[in-house]
């Protein structure tokens, strides 16, 4: 666009130029017309002179008509002066003129071999067309100096790098699929990890539910079974943690007949087996087992509570099947059926059967 402007200020000065040569022609010829006038009338001037004796009215207006020539001629001459240095001017500013329109041309063709040198850098450095990186462009981007500052520090943060890696690519896609696979299985692992929380959570909850519901079950039924063992008092199971109660102790309270309502430990063993043994039964009770085993759980009690146990463990053999490890005689009278071993020979040991409701002897 400002070389378009400047040649049309060329053309204009050239025009101006050529003008003003015409001008300067007329006034040539105009001087020379005016020069041939006023030789011509210093001819007349002379022949008047001569005659200035017979016609000095004459004379004078023609002297008059001389000084005005005259004075037309300076006019013409000062004017002609005036053209000429208009015209040297005009000369002078179309010179600079020209001069500035060549270092233009020099200075577009050395920015024309700069957006080549340019053009081909990026190419180079970055593979990138200059189309391309036009589409880039940030106008919010700071001045040159503080991109030059940035392109350094970029460049050592590259250098810091190390050796470039010629298989980079293709490793960073072999990596990028592995990553992507591992990144899939640690979503899936993630997903079942958070169905399996809920899972365990909801397991929790019903598992809290049924725990605080079965918990009522055998607390009543342990009162209740407590109270026929030891023939009255009262006892309650309590949990040590009412808000974890997963996790939670259970402490029991029995009251033996006779006696203040104390924790289990604070009891004799007589009564901590018979306390143990009534929430057994109640558990039993709640729940029957088709087939149980006791191992001398009623070992610590006096006659009186065996034969408690005794016909309390019949009443559960309704439902339950009970094979009882016992030295206790009001336990082995209320069974069904004994097992032992006898040794009628030395260093021959021989089982032995009996069943007490048909009273047979079984050798």
């Amino acid at each position: 666009m400002t070389s378009v402007l400047r040649e049309i200020d060329l053309i204009r000065l050239g025009l101006d130029k050529s003008r003003v040569e015409d001008e300067l022609e007329n006034c040539h010829e105009r001087l020379l017309d005016q020069s041939e006038n006023v030789e011509k009338l210093e001819e007349d001037y002379e022949f008047l002179k001569k005659g200035k004796a017979e016609n000095s009215a004459e004379m004078e207006k023609l002297q008059t008509k001389l000084d005005e020539l005259n004075k037309t001629r300076d006019d013409i001459n000062k004017n002609h002066k005036q053209f000429f240095e208009k015209r040297d001017g005009l000369t002078t500013q179309l010179s600079g003129l020209e001069k500035s329109e060549y270092t233009l041309k020099m200075n577009l063709e050395k920015l024309d071999t700069d957006k080549d040198n340019l053009t081909n850098y990026m190419w180079e450095e970055y593979q990138m067309t200059y189309s391309a990186a036009a589409e880039q462009r940030d106008e919010e981007i700071g001045s040159a100096a503080s991109l030059k500052k940035e392109i350094n520090g970029v460049k050592q943060k590259i250098k810091a790098l190390g050796d470039v890696n010629v298989n980079a690519i293709e490793e960073y896609k072999d990596v990028s699929e592995r990553y992507l696979f591992l990144k899939g299985q640690r979503d899936d692992i993630l997903q079942a990890e958070a169905n399996l929380k809920g899972i365990i959570a909801d397991l929790d909850k019903a598992m809290k539910e049924t725990f605080a519901e079965k918990f009522q079950d055998i607390q009543n039924m342990f009162a209740k079974v407590f109270k026929e063992l030891f023939g009255g008092g009262k006892a309650s199971l309590t949990l040590v943690d009412e808000e974890n109660i997963l996790e939670s102790g259970v402490i029991i309270n029995a009251q033996p007949p006779g006696k203040k309502l104390q924790n289990m430990m604070q009891l004799s063993g007589g009564e901590k087996s018979l306390t143990a043994i009534s929430l057994l039964f109640a558990i039993q009770s709640l729940k029957p087992s088709p087939f149980c085993i006791l191992d001398e759980i009623e070992a610590a009690l006096d006659d009186a509570n065996v034969g408690h146990f005794a016909h309390y463990l019949d009443r559960l053999t309704k439902h339950t099947q009970f094979i009882v490890i016992t030295h206790r005689k009001g336990t082995m009278e209320a069974a069904n059926r004994l097992y032992g071993i006898t040794m009628q020979e030395k260093g021959v040991s021989t089982l032995v059967s009996v069943n007490l409701i048909e009273d047979d002897l079984d050798d």
